[in-house]
């Protein structure tokens, strides 16, 4: 019978509330697959053991909202990078701040640790990458290559180069030792949002918002694939770790891609929302997202998922596919060499005297700035047991070979929907193998874990009365003084939320509050259902009408009418609609729509709708990248002699789109000091805005 029930794929392993704000990056250690760190709007770092309900350990010291965490190989340490430019690196096992390092003038957006030690990079908004000696405490030297956002780095598996992607739509890759630019691969039409090196091969492979995987190889610097049948934005790629397959996580979805030639072996519908990042442990896929406060695990059997044979039909067309000539793909290339010492000071390219004296407040040798900020900065141990049974252990000498981790059970429950956090039913018996970052299992802790959602365990700063009061390594019997959850803000409606807004559910229940409750009839419960029905009809119709009166014109090929006739009908949903479709294909955009669309982006930014913001930023993050080099260009050429009626029509539009910018600035300057998701957000796009001032 247990057989027959564990035959699921993938199923939600947990969901916890992280923190007391809203969640705004997580990583998964690699190496384990077992362990968490989630950065907040609360300026926290939170450690978490993955299917534990309690935080382990609290990060704190950043004075604005962590935006971006990475572990070293051994998840020893841990690094953060915040909102104001400033990075963080802790020591786990020691619990304490190790360093803090200054120079980014914007949102830290990614981060990497060297495979050997001693260095990380830092990629920020600023369109900077920064190469830090953590034992200098120093910056060493700064790549200026990339003109928006550098959204992921990766070091090499042997530490020669690095990997930056880009909002710019670009891949570069840089050599270490030379201190400059390899090549630049430049087939991805959107943000590239994820890069990562093949284990063994000299491959590369990135993912992409225009929804496709590409493969370089980095012997000849060409692309040798691209994938195909994706259905929303590519936020995670991981190469198995044989190296022999690359999984994709995009929206709800898991792909397996083969490559020579390009292939789709597998397509597993995990509902994971947005997932932010894939680790494998066991033969299992751990995987997790989140969603406000909220942070979910999803566990994929890669057992029950194919990763080679033949292609998924439907998805690319089918070919004979050619008997491989090793296990690894069909070709044969060079394999990274790993050295058995760490990079030295003298190995890596240095900035010269000049850089090192700029004034961008990076900092070269410990002062007394850096220890006042180091003691404003603490680890707090919130679970004393897990804390000691996760990172303690290494320090202790293992007189026997290390014990394999156990997989996580599958649930018992035979459909998908039936998630373990959604039942408040019986607890389940689960076996927790509690393991170190080598590997090692300290020995299952058998625990009845309620099937519910759990609040975390975390200590909160003094003037946030927010969180659960814990106890601390000296006094573990210490009680536990819970106080009272703020309400979340309500000023801005939420593109994703658990119920629908303008519904009260008491509408549907009975109001009798005596023992004797009255029994609804049927036409009663039938008139409270169709409560505002017809209203909604209407609404639904006329936007059906509005949307197919759009359609029409857009057939005859005319973006501009179709998208001047939805501004005429005052609907902003229209107008939402239809930038959705536009932003998806900037070749679209015209100078012209720019003229018509901008005022309508004004308003969009000022919604009280979540998603109209979204679209709103992004279209006009479109407009600034393709049409602000031509609209300076333009106003600030000498006249022209004679008459030149396209020239002076262009003129006058892009005068007409300079002057709407400049409003556009005002209110993007007003929302960049929010703080949070939507504050990051204005302050890329303040940064995009800021030659409108010069």
């Amino acid at each position: 019978m247990a057989l027959t029930n564990n035959t699921r794929t993938a199923w939600k392993l947990q969901e916890i509330v992280a923190h007391s704000s809203n969640v705004s990056s997580l990583v998964l250690g690699k190496s384990s697959g077992r362990l968490l760190a989630t950065g907040s709007e609360d300026c926290r770092v939170n450690i978490w053991a993955v299917n534990k309900p309690s935080c382990i350990m609290s990060l704190t010291g950043h004075t604005s909202p962590v935006e971006c965490i990475q572990f070293n190989s051994s998840e020893e340490r841990v690094v953060a990078g915040s909102q104001s430019g400033s990075l963080r690196l802790w020591d786990l096992e020691a619990a304490k701040i190790l360093r803090t390092l200054m120079g980014h003038k914007a949102s830290i957006c990614s981060l990497d640790f060297h495979p050997m030690g001693g260095y990380l990079a830092s990629g920020s908004v600023d369109s900077n990458i920064k190469l830090w000696d953590v034992r200098r405490k120093g910056c060493v030297y700064r790549y200026k290559d990339h003109t928006q956002a550098v959204r992921c780095l990766a070091f090499s598996p042997d530490g020669k180069w690095l990997a930056s992607a880009s909002d710019d739509s670009t891949v570069k890759l840089w050599d270490l030792i030379a201190g400059k630019m390899i090549t630049e691969f430049t087939s991805h039409t959107s943000a590239v949002n994820v890069v990562q090196f093949h284990p063994n091969e000299y491959l590369l492979a990135s993912g992409s918002a225009d929804r496709t995987v590409k493969l370089w190889d980095l012997e000849k610097f060409n692309m040798i694939g691209s994938s195909e049948g994706e259905t929303g934005v590519v936020r995670s790629i991981l190469f198995n770790p044989d190296g022999n397959c690359l999984y994709s996580g995009s929206e709800n979805t898991l792909r397996v891609y083969g490559w020579e030639p390009d292939r789709c072996f597998d397509v597993v519908h995990v509902g994971w929302g947005k997932v932010s990042d894939l680790a494998i442990s066991n033969n299992q896929m751990i995987a997790v997202s989140y969603n406000q406060t909220n942070v979910s695990w999803y566990v994929v059997d890669l057992n029950r998922v194919k990763k080679s044979g033949s292609v998924i039909q439907g998805l690319i067309q089918d070919k004979p596919i050619p008997a491989p000539t090793s296990a690894l793909g069909t070709t044969l290339r060079r394999n990274y060499e790993r050295p058995s010492t760490s990079c030295t000071g003298q190995e890596m390219k240095q900035s010269s005297e000049a850089d090192r004296r700029s004034p961008e407040g990076e900092r070269r040798s410990p002062s007394s700035e850096d220890e006042k900020e180091d003691k404003e900065s603490s680890a707090e141990i919130t679970n004393p047991e897990d804390f000691k049974e996760i990172f303690q252990p290494r320090s202790v000498i293992s007189r026997t070979p290390p014990k394999s981790t156990e997989p996580f059970p599958a649930p018992l429950e035979h459909s998908f929907s039936e998630s373990v956090l959604e039942k408040p039913s019986p607890a389940v018996k689960i076996v927790t193998p509690v393991i170190d970052r080598t590997g090692q299992l300290k020995g299952p802790i058998i625990s009845s874990t309620p099937v519910q959602r759990v609040e975390p365990t975390v200590i909160a700063a003094a003037p946030r009365p927010v969180a659960v009061v814990t106890t601390s390594v000296t006094s573990p019997s210490r009680p536990v003084v819970t106080t009272t959850k703020p309400k979340p803000s309500t000023g801005i409606i939420l593109s994703t939320r658990n119920e629908p807004i303008g519904l009260n559910a008491g509408d549907f229940l009975s109001h009798a509050r005596n023992a004797k409750a009255s029994v609804m009839g049927d036409e009663e419960a039938l008139a409270q259902i169709r409560k505002g029905h017809d209203t909604m009809c209407v609404m639904l119709t006329s936007r059906y009408k509005n949307l197919d009166t759009v359609r029409s014109v857009w057939a005859s090929g005319d973006v501009k009418t179709s998208l001047d006739s939805a501004v005429s009908m005052n609907d902003l949903s229209i107008v939402v609609d239809i930038l959705n479709i536009i932003n998806l294909k900037p070749s679209l955009w015209k100078l012209d729509l720019c003229t018509s669309i901008l005022p309508q982006i004004e308003e969009l930014l000022q919604s009280k709708y979540e998603s109209y913001v979204q679209t709103g930023c992004m279209s006009l993050k479109l407009i600034l990248k393709r049409f602000w080099p031509l609209i300076s260009d333009t106003l600030t050429a000498p006249p022209s002699v004679g008459v030149d009626i396209t020239r002076e029509e262009r003129h006058r539009k892009c005068k007409a789109c300079y002057k709407q910018l400049k409003n556009l600035s005002n209110v993007v300057k007003n929302r960049a000091e929010q703080v949070g998701r939507h504050g990051s957000t204005f302050k890329e796009l303040q940064l995009l805005m800021a030659p409108l001032d010069y």
